[in-house]
C-alpha cells in the first residue's frame, strides 16, 4: 500500500514494527523535536520571531508579553543545545546579547509555516468537531 501511493508523506510510508514500546516512541527523533521544540509552549513563537533576523534579548522579552524571564531564558538555551539558535555576546556596558537562527534553524521555518498554514485552514473544522464532541460527550471526562 505505502510504496504505490507518492502521495503519502515520508513518514506515513515507513512501516512501524508493532507494537510500539513506550521506549521505543520516546526515543523517536520525531517524538524528540515535536515534544521538545514544536509542543513547547515558547520554542515555536521564538523561531518565529527570530525567522525575521537576530534580535536582542530584551527585544524578544518585549515582543513576547506573557513569558517569564526565566522563561524565555530556557527556551533560548534550549534552542541554543539543540542547534537552532546562536548567541552572541558583544563588549558593551551592559552586555549585548543577540540571538538569531542558525542555518539549521532556518530549515525549521518550512515546516512550521506548513504546520501553521494546515492550523489556519482546518482551525474552523477542528472547532466544529470539539463543539460535537463535547455535546455528545458531556459530562464524561476525556
Amino acid at each position: 500500500m505505502f510504496s504505490t501511493n507518492i502521495d503519502v508523506p515520508t513518514a506515513l510510508r515507513t512501516e512501524l514494527a508493532l507494537p510500539v514500546t513506550g521506549a521505543e516512541h520516546a526515543s523517536c527523533p520525531v517524538t524528540e523535536v515535536l515534544r521538545r521544540r514544536v509542543g513547547d509552549k515558547w520554542s515555536v513563537l521564538v523561531v518565529v520571531l527570530l525567522g525575521s533576523g537576530p534580535r536582542r534579548y530584551g527585544e524578544l522579552d518585549r515582543a513576547i508579553q506573557d513569558i517569564s524571564q526565566r522563561m524565555l531564558t530556557r527556551t533560548l538555551r534550549g534552542l541554543e543545545r539543540d542547534g537552532l539558535v546562536s548567541r552572541t555576546t558583544f563588549p558593551t556596558v551592559p552586555i549585548t546579547v543577540e540571538y538569531e537562527l542558525t542555518a539549521l534553524g532556518r530549515t525549521l521555518l518550512g515546516p512550521l509555516s506548513v504546520l501553521a498554514d494546515w492550523a489556519v485552514q482546518h482551525s474552523a473544522e477542528i472547532d466544529r468537531a470539539r463543539a460535537e464532541f463535547d455535546s455528545q460527550n458531556s459530562g464524561r471526562p476525556l
